[in-house]
């Protein structure tokens, strides 16, 4: 499953203030959770129990940040572009401001790990780091990201 089928317009976001990395942490859970007061709650912790095992960043200013849980019944993800970098202990010692956040049903190890395989080899291509930086405002944001392949649905949630 491409990792654009994860996506909805919806969970898309910028986020102006972001604060620390458990501020975004919070942010990328309560999209994931969809605003669940239960379900954000276990995904933020699943979230920053993973950060804790070593940090989701990926380097060139993007982070992973992901989890199994389950609270969710279908893998979900969400992206938010950061109006300011923050840090996320990245090896290469870069400020983050690019995060696409995932949390997968539990038994879905394998396609969590393809959907990893998949964003860390689209999010190596500088050309598209850059578009996605660059991205005059949120509609062509959004654009950009869900039409890379990926369900009709998916591009019109």
């Amino acid at each position: 499953m491409p990792y654009t089928d994860l996506l909805s317009a919806s969970r898309i976001v910028q986020v102006v203030s972001p604060g620390s990395r458990d501020q975004v942490l919070d942010v990328a859970a309560r999209l994931l959770g969809g605003n669940s007061p239960e379900w954000t709650g276990l995904i933020a912790n699943g979230l920053r129990d993973r950060e804790a095992v070593g940090s989701t960043a990926i380097g060139h200013g993007v982070a992973i940040p992901h989890c199994r849980s389950d609270s969710c019944s279908e893998p979900l993800a969400a992206f938010l572009r950061l109006a300011n970098p923050i840090d996320f202990n990245a090896r290469d010692g870069e400020p983050v401001d690019l995060v696409f956040a995932m949390a997968v049903p539990g038994d879905r190890t394998q396609q969590h790990l393809d959907t990893l395989s998949e964003l860390a080899g689209r999010f190596a291509d500088a050309d598209f780091r850059q578009t996605v930086r660059h991205a005059p405002d949120i509609n062509a944001l959004r654009a950009l990201l869900l039409r890379s392949g990926g369900s009709p649905a998916a591009r019109s949630a």
